[in-house]
């Protein structure tokens, strides 16, 4: 999109997109500061809008009022997978989000967000705080001059929900479905129509038949987005997202521009936001899935063929973004690396003992 065509369809003329890319070299100990947050769901969704509220919250209470910060939906101030474009062209200061979002400007951004069979959430938050994980996103964001934070994760997510039961791949074939980074990638290659739409449009793109399945996040959300009324067969669990990371970036001049002071109250919200937000849904998704079920929803796995020919594809694709070039190629060996370390001890760890758990408590 061109940058005048966005801006106008942003609704600020040049005059008001000048003054805010213009932010002053430093920004004055005593100044208020009113900055804007955009974001690609709808204002209130459950864990990702309510905790964008409560991250703004928290920086205006410890900034004793000094930094605020609105929140805009999906669509209110942008169209929703424009959120990068509208924080590195200056139409607002900040956003939250999930990286792979952005997928179609760098295909690498996905392991800041997920991959097929990939970390997890405290592994992804590991990988991040004590990893390389920091460095090398900020360095992938420097090219649109954004600086991002950690601020979350759904933790294990749904493999989605599906009109018609897949017993093998010949049921993927035609299927058309939303499916989300690199795990859309995997499904086109094993032959399905995937396509990724907005979180918003999911339920009506399903009951007017334009999509078949979809797979947006859990139970707590997917209860929220009603989705249960137009598909019987839930997929349970994702193997696309074992731990889909969220964000918030802010445009590098203008957090740049803060005191360190204001500068620390975003990273340490940022940081708080993280726990918040994983607690949020471990909880409310744990509280939600018996209700959902009562809904008559059926539970299913995807077979062993499946998941074997999308792991496939799914190597095949993250290989393939590791050729790119040589930031890639560092990102996805950094990545990969802690994977097959934590698979040996996920699995005689954290799957043993879960295993265990579930026999003493007859599941």
């Amino acid at each position: 999109m061109k940058r005048r065509q966005f801006l106008k369809g942003a609704g600020l003329g040049a005059g008001a997109v000048a003054a805010s890319v213009a932010a002053p070299a430093v920004v004055s100990a005593q100044e208020t500061l009113n900055w804007r947050m955009v974001m690609p769901w709808p204002k209130g969704t459950p864990g990702l809008g309510t905790n964008a509220e409560k991250f703004a919250a928290m920086v205006k209470e410890m900034s004793g009022g000094r930094l605020n910060i609105t929140i805009y939906g999906a669509g209110e101030l942008v169209p929703p997978f424009e959120c990068m474009d509208a924080v590195e062209q200056g139409v607002a200061e900040m956003a939250h989000g999930t990286p792979y979002y952005w997928q179609g400007k760098n295909p690498a951004l996905n392991f800041f967000s997920t991959i097929p069979f990939g970390l997890t959430a405290w592994e992804l938050s590991s990988w991040i705080r004590f990893g390389d994980g920091q460095k090398l996103w900020e360095e992938a964001y420097e090219e649109f001059n954004v600086v991002p934070f950690y601020a979350g994760n759904s933790g294990m997510q749904a493999g989605g929900w599906f009109n018609k039961e897949i017993n093998s791949l010949d049921d993927l074939q035609g299927l058309k479905m939303r499916y989300a980074g690199l795990g859309g990638e995997a499904m086109r290659r094993a032959g399905a129509n995937a396509t990724m739409i907005p979180p918003g449009e999911i339920l009506p793109a399903m009951q007017s038949g334009a999509i078949d399945a979809a797979e947006w996040v859990g139970p707590w959300n997917d209860m929220a987005f009603g989705l249960y009324q137009v598909a019987k067969y839930y997929y349970t669990p994702a193997f696309h997202e074992p731990g889909p990371g969220l964000e918030i970036f802010v445009g590098k001049d203008k957090f740049n521009a803060l005191t360190p002071d204001l500068q620390a109250i975003i990273r340490f919200a940022a940081q708080a936001i993280a726990e918040n937000t994983f607690a949020d849904f471990t909880f409310n998704n744990i509280q939600s899935y018996q209700p959902l079920i009562d809904k008559g929803v059926e539970v299913r796995q995807f077979p062993d063929e499946v998941i074997m020919a999308l792991a496939e594809h799914s190597k095949a694709a993250v290989d393939e973004i590791a050729g790119q070039n040589d930031l890639a190629g560092r990102i996805a060996a950094s990545y990969l690396d802690l994977v097959k370390k934590a698979a040996r001890y996920g699995k005689e760890f954290e799957a043993t003992g879960l295993m265990h758990r579930a026999k003493v408590w007859g599941y």
